[in-house]
């Protein structure tokens, strides 16, 4: 593959077992990751798995998606690097970003269609992000997305074991809250977003998970059968 970033540490286990890197490596390609993840169901559960563990429980919310793809990236000699998208009324979203022949490309994990894989050609960051600005919106289909960060390597999260850990990884995403974003858009900009019509929002919501509902079935009325008496 002809990239100027792939890294020479393919040969590294990174703590993972044999299983796991060969699982890991017959993703052989970004794409190929992102395959992995869109197989896996969505996790709507609080929670920050380690890329070990979505291995293990095949299951992925958006913190989770964008690190375990990171670690994927890793693995096939990629730099383990996220960006974090953030939005005003809305989640943010994180994602896995991977640059071939001098363009960015990204890998992530979403419950909206259009919030996932990105193909390797985007000049800057700054086009990376408003890749996904026409798609991004709450449920009252505004459109949400506002800023974005730089780059982060999560080798800098390594003495945590970051990638193997049993543990949540929570402090990537504290991290993520903590760093510089840059702006999109400007206040006028703001004022003046439409809203998403019904047939975009129609299609960014196919195959949408959501959290079951949770029928109460009421108690039997219980009788005092000494009143009874």
């Amino acid at each position: 593959m002809a990239n100027n970033t792939r890294s020479t540490s393919t040969r590294r286990d990174f703590g993972l077992s044999r299983a796991e890197l060969r699982a890991l490596r017959a993703l052989k390609t970004p794409s190929g990751v992102q395959r992995f993840l869109d197989e896996l169901p969505y996790n709507l559960g609080y929670t920050a798995r380690s890329p070990k563990r979505v291995l293990r429980e095949h299951t992925a919310s958006c913190l989770e998606g964008g690190v375990f793809a990171a670690a994927a990236l890793r693995v096939l000699g990629f730099p383990p690097l996220i960006f974090d998208l953030e939005a005003e009324q809305d989640t943010d979203h994180v994602v896995a970003i991977f640059k071939m022949r001098g363009h960015w490309g990204a890998v992530a994990k979403s419950n909206f269609t259009g919030c996932r894989y990105r193909e390797p050609v985007y000049r800057t960051l700054r086009e990376l992000a408003m890749s996904y600005f026409n798609i991004y919106f709450n449920l009252r289909f505004e459109r949400t997305l506002r800023r974005y960060s730089r780059p982060v390597s999560l080798a800098r999260f390594d003495h945590l074991h970051w990638m193997t850990t049993d543990k949540p990884v929570w402090f990537i995403a504290e991290h993520l809250c903590e760093i510089p974003h840059i702006s999109l858009l400007t206040s006028s900009m703001k004022k003046n977003l439409t809203r998403l019509d019904p047939r975009s929002v129609a299609g960014e919501m196919v195959g949408h998970r959501k959290k079951p509902t949770v029928r109460v079935t009421p108690k039997p009325r219980m009788i005092d059968v000494k009143t009874m008496m």
